[in-house]
């Protein structure tokens, strides 16, 4: 292993567990991890959730000051990266530094997406995803009556239902048909908005925002719908109607793009020298040939892992089952593989009506599963599609859609 200069562009997930796995690795050369955000690096998925209720900050941190000191990480913090400078191996940074590397990871994430709304500067207009941002939406939410959610997918339903759980009325106002109908299948919406309206949230499904309203004192009031004019009182709107890749940096320095930074089998960009990892990477997902970008704390793990050992110099490509959570009032929905891509569900019998199981197939193989309340499910079929050999629709049916069974079959088969 040579030792050099490792520069790392982004302090979340992805970033921090790069540096920290390539100390595991035996790497001894210098390590610079650049963040945007003030602080140490931290933990993004309490933010709407848990941090609502326990709002110690320094309970979210992956490792205190010392760890980065024991482990010779060096931390800029509350700077961006304004360009790279390939044919010099050099990052450029918005203070005019300049930083050289010998490799560079790419880690910046996400950043959210802008609507062109009227009315987002009124105060009380809000998003969500630094900690920056959820401190000052917990305190905005203390002195707030009703809240109005611009869009339904995981963080907004989160969000809501922590919202709810203080006493807000709370409004959600999803432009598609569906909650999160981008992410799961019609029974899992189904199950959560059945959920939220039981806990007193208005849903407005296939409605968009025209415009927000508020008083010549600065103050959000109001929010108007495109589809039925209809206008619904809020003195909190929070805008959470997705993310785009963090790439621009990348774009400018001519890397390859495809719905974020096109890499291979090794998180490698099109230059050998500069790698890219977690929400802002595209990557080739192994079991359906598709180039997919994933946002979740497993993908920007187990990326960061990839290329550490790649850096370290024993190579092993990226090949992980993908999954995902969320929690919602108590209720956990974890999602194993890429279900997204199925063209045919089969909904599971369940003991509780607490609980649910929804198996996806794409061309009559398996690809995934969506569990609710129902831990035991979803690892099983994690274990399942992490199997060499596919298993179809048939082999579930003929099994009477036992994962546990199919599981220990293909173990011992395998």
């Amino acid at each position: 292993m040579t030792d050099n200069t490792i520069v790392i562009v982004g302090s979340g997930q992805a970033g921090f567990q790069t540096a920290a796995s390539l100390r595991t690795e035996g790497f001894e050369g210098e390590i610079v991890i650049i963040g945007a955000e003030p602080g140490l690096p931290y933990q993004r998925p309490p933010l709407s959730k848990t941090y609502f209720v326990d709002s110690d900050a320094q309970r979210l941190l992956f490792r205190k000051s010392d760890f980065f000191e024991k482990n010779r990480i060096e931390l800029l913090q509350n700077i961006r990266v304004t360009r790279i400078k390939r044919d010099k191996k050099q990052v450029e940074l918005e203070d005019g530094r300049i930083i050289s590397y010998d490799k560079l990871v790419l880690a910046m994430g996400t950043k959210n997406r802008d609507l062109p709304i009227p009315g987002t500067n009124f105060e009380n207009v809000l998003q969500l995803r630094t900690l920056a941002d959820a401190d000052k939406l917990r305190q905005a939410a203390k002195g707030a009556s009703g809240a109005v959610m611009i869009g339904g997918g995981f963080i907004g339903l989160e969000v809501a239902s922590v919202l709810r759980g203080l006493g807000l009325d709370v409004s959600i106002v999803e432009l598609e048909p569906r909650v999160m109908a981008r992410s799961v299948s019609e029974p899992v919406s189904a199950f959560f908005e059945n959920m939220h309206t039981a806990m007193g949230v208005k849903l407005f499904l296939g409605e968009r925002v025209a415009s927000i309203q508020g008083n010549a004192q600065g103050q959000v009031e109001t929010v108007t719908l495109g589809g039925s004019g209809a206008k619904l009182a809020g003195d909190l709107v929070i805008i959470c109607a997705g993310v785009v890749p963090d790439i621009q940096i990348a774009a400018d320095a001519g890397l390859a793009i495809e719905n974020g930074i096109r890499v291979d089998e090794y998180m490698t960009t099109n230059d050998p020298d500069i790698f890219s990892i977690g929400d802002c990477a595209a990557f080739v997902h192994t079991a359906s040939g598709q180039r997919v970008r994933l946002e979740s704390v497993q993908n920007a793990l187990d990326q960061a892992k990839c290329v550490a050992a790649k850096i370290a110099g024993h190579p092993e490509a990226y090949d992980r089952v993908p999954w995902f959570w969320s929690d919602q009032a108590g209720t956990k929905l974890q999602i194993a593989g890429l279900t997204g891509q199925a063209d045919q569900w089969y909904e599971k019998q369940s003991d509780s009506p607490k609980k649910l199981t929804v198996l996806a197939f794409k061309d009559s193989q398996f690809v995934g599963a969506e569990t609710i309340n129902n831990a035991s499910d979803h690892m099983t079929a994690r274990k399942i599609l992490a199997l060499q050999d596919k298993v179809s629709f048939k082999d579930f049916e003929s099994r009477g859609f036992d994962l546990r069974q199919i599981a220990m079959e293909k173990a011992r088969t395998g």
